[in-house]
């Protein structure tokens, strides 16, 4: 291993660049690292993840009662649709630098304003599963994706040493979203039906897309940077980051998790009516792990700017995998499940919060655009393929298994989350990196 070089956030808010042949050199950047005008932005990319995510996170109520009253017995197909839309949030990936160019993100904002409430309305007209397919699936996802590459990327140009912080906010939206549309959804669905669930999130979700494409913005300094860039020059930058060794480790990263992430979000409450527990409890399954999701993304991101980013990713990642495999298997009442609900959104949340925070450091400040769109767009095959796996294994044998499917997946990706730490900063666990 050569020499590392580390690097330690000042008030000249210096980011660590990655440049050929992965090695580092250090160059000072424009983050204003605060202000007005960055919280705005923080607020209006919270507003975004607070839409999308929160209609996702609140599929595994619609794909319960779907499978109980609509599509009776079509567990495995109705748990591709939640695949589709996750998956397709990261679709323009490989040209998100060149879409990020050519439109800006308040004309990605407003594209996805229009696509994902119209999906949801379209939805709730729907007579079969393959409607479902395309609208709760395919054209949600895709109007999400105008959604997620803004809202990340934009907290990553607007801060450096409370990147963190920053980053955990915007993700503390999809916590609260979820947590909100969830239970909006189950008593929508006793009380009006699921058509009228789906009609009730699409207006919310309108409202607050409307709030992101209103704030959510540009760093103006990487604006100017991006203007004038050719798309061959877009393919060479990503050239170049394909060939840093700690770049790949973050994509290897994405691509496993992804298939074991959503597992427990998607199916926990399908368990919980399989072991005959009150219906409101499998909801407010899904509503505790995205409050404790929320609660967590602000610790973890602000506790992660004290003690090291990738140090962070890695124990999150690796426990949440741990949390699996150790207490949702052996989870038959409903006290255990609650257990298991509480510690995997807690460091479920601390690894979705991380993963992106931790982006810079390793691609470097000058290629926030397209690192996010290549590490995304990795992330596609996991969160398309994970969740039918785990319900195909279901129908086989076990909830069992599936726990363990979902949990050995996120205990490997944190091994990686291990090995890129020590890539950067050797074996010393004092070391903040």
């Amino acid at each position: 291993m050569g020499e590392k070089t580390y690097v330690n956030d000042t008030d000249l808010h210096r980011e660590e660049v990655a440049v050929k042949d992965d090695k580092t050199v250090l160059e000072e950047v424009s983050a204003p690292d605060g202000g007005r005008e960055a919280w705005i932005v923080i607020f209006g990319c919270f507003c975004g993840m607070f839409s999308i995510y929160g209609v996702n996170y609140s599929w595994g109520v619609f794909l319960r009662h779907y499978n109980q009253y609509v599509y009776v017995g079509k567990m495995t197909q109705l748990s591709w649709i939640g695949s589709i839309c996750i998956a397709l949030y990261f679709i323009i990936g490989p040209i998100n630098e060149w879409v990020v160019q050519k439109l800006g993100y308040k004309k990605m904002l407003a594209i996805a304003t229009i696509l994902c409430p119209l999906a949801l309305m379209l939805a709730s007209i729907s007579h079969e599963i393959w409607h479902l397919y395309l609208t709760q699936g395919v054209m949600f996802g895709i109007g999400a994706s105008f959604v997620w590459f803004p809202c990340i990327s934009a907290p990553q140009e607007w801060f450096s040493s409370r990147r963190g912080t920053a980053v955990g906010i915007t993700m503390c939206g999809s916590g609260i979203g979820s947590l909100i549309f969830s239970n909006i959804c189950q008593a929508v669905m006793l009380n009006l039906g699921y058509q009228w669930a789906l009609r009730i999130i699409g207006f919310i979700c309108f409202f607050f897309l409307i709030l992101a494409t209103l704030f959510v913005k540009q760093l103006p300094a990487q604006q100017h940077q991006a203007a004038g860039q050719s798309f061959s020059e877009m393919f060479e930058r990503q050239k170049k980051l394909l060939k840093n060794a700690q770049f790949n480790i973050m994509l290897m990263i994405g691509f496993i998790t992804t298939f074991g992430y959503l597992v427990p979000s998607f199916l926990l409450p399908s368990y919980a009516n399989a072991l005959k527990l009150n219906p409101w409890i499998g909801t407010n399954l899904s509503a505790i792990m995205s409050a404790i999701n929320a609660v967590s993304k602000l610790v973890n991101g602000s506790l992660s700017d004290r003690v090291g980013r990738i140090n962070g990713l890695f124990i999150c990642t690796f426990l949440a995998g741990i949390m699996s495999l150790a207490i949702w298997t052996n989870a038959h009442n409903e006290a255990t499940i609650w257990v298991f609900a509480v510690l995997y959104g807690f460091f479920g949340g601390g690894y979705l919060t991380l993963f992106p925070a931790s982006l810079p450091q390793v691609a470097g400040y000058d290629n926030i655009a397209a690192a996010n769109g290549l590490l995304y767009f990795s992330n596609t095959f996991g969160y398309l393929f994970g969740t039918p796996i785990a319900s195909a294994i279901i129908n086989r044998s076990s909830y069992l298994y599936a726990a363990v499917w979902g949990g050995l997946l996120m205990a490997v990706g944190g091994l990686f989350c291990l090995a890129l730490r020590v890539k950067r900063a050797g074996w010393n666990p004092l070391v903040k990196v």
